[in-house]
C-alpha cells in the first residue's frame, strides 16, 4: 500500500480533526471540499489530475494544493490543462504539510474562498495536501471528506501498521498496483490488511497507467456529490 512518509513526530488523530472555527457556511451553502492525502510519491497529484479528467466536463470543479515550499503541483496541474488555470490555487505550508489541514487551516479556507469568488457556482472543490506521513487528517472544517491514497512501492505491510490517515479516511485508494510484481509487494496481503484496519470502509485499487481517468474513484466522488446533494 504505500509509504510511511516523513518521520515527524504527530499527534495520532483518530480521525478526522474536530470542526474548525472559520467555517461558518453550511454544507448546502459551499462546494463539497473532498481532501486528498498521503505520502510522498503515492500518487496523490496523479490522482487530482486523473478526477479533472474525468469530472471537469460535468462538475463545476476547482483545485487547491500544497506544498511546503513551492507551487510544484499546482503548476503540474497547470501545464496537463485538466483545468483552467485560474480554476487551481496553490499553497505553500512553509512548515510540515499537515499544519495547513489540520491545525492551522487558515491558509487553505482562503484558497478554497478565492476560488468560490472567482468561479461561483462551484460543487466541488479538491484540497490535495503535500506529502506526508500515515498520521495525516484533514480538519472537519476544511474537508467533507478524505481520500487517503498509499502505493505499493512502501511495500505490503503499509495497511497493518494502521495510523488515522489508513483507517479513517473516508475511502482508501491503493495506487500503483501495475508495480506490485516488480516491487514484491503481495495484493492479497494488502487487501486483507487493509479491509481488516478499516471494517466497512472502502478500499479502491488501481493504476492510472491502466485506468488513466480513475473511473472507480470517480464513481466514488459521484456517489459522494450525489448523497450530499439528496440531503
Amino acid at each position: 500500500m504505500s509509504t510511511t512518509g516523513h518521520g515527524h513526530a504527530h499527534s495520532l488523530d483518530p480521525g478526522f480533526a474536530g470542526p474548525d472555527p472559520h467555517d461558518t457556511a453550511s454544507g448546502a451553502d459551499r462546494p463539497f471540499r473532498l481532501g486528498i492525502g498521503g505520502p510522498v510519491g503515492s500518487g496523490k497529484t496523479a490522482l487530482t489530475a486523473a478526477l479533472c479528467r474525468a469530472l471537469g466536463g460535468e462538475i463545476p470543479l476547482a483545485v487547491v494544493t500544497n506544498d511546503i515550499y513551492t507551487t510544484e503541483d499546482a503548476d503540474f496541474l497547470r501545464s496537463t490543462g485538466v483545468l483552467a488555470a485560474d480554476r487551481i490555487e496553490a499553497v505553500r505550508t512553509g512548515a510540515c504539510p499537515h499544519t495547513a489541514i489540520r491545525d492551522d487551516i487558515t491558509a487553505n479556507l482562503d484558497a478554497v474562498e478565492s476560488l468560490e469568488q472567482r468561479h461561483p457556482g462551484l460543487a466541488l472543490v479538491i484540497v490535495e495536501s503535500g506529502g506526508d506521513n500515515l498520521t495525516a487528517v484533514f480538519s472537519r472544517g476544511l474537508a467533507d471528506a478524505q481520500i487517503f491514497v498509499v502505493d505499493v512501492a512502501g511495500g505490503d505491510k503499509v495497511p497493518r501498521k494502521g495510523g488515522p490517515g489508513v483507517t479513517t479516511a473516508d475511502l482508501l485508494v491503493i495506487n500503483k498496483v501495475d508495480l506490485a510484481a516488480q516491487v514484491g509487494a503481495d495484493m492479497a496481503v494488502m487487501r486483507t490488511d487493509a479491509q481488516r484496519v478499516r471494517g466497512e470502509l472502502p478500499v479502491i485499487e488501481q493504476s492510472l497507467i491502466v485506468t488513466p481517468n480513475a473511473p472507480d474513484v470517480s464513481a466514488w466522488v459521484r456517489t459522494r456529490l450525489t448523497r450530499r446533494a439528496s440531503s
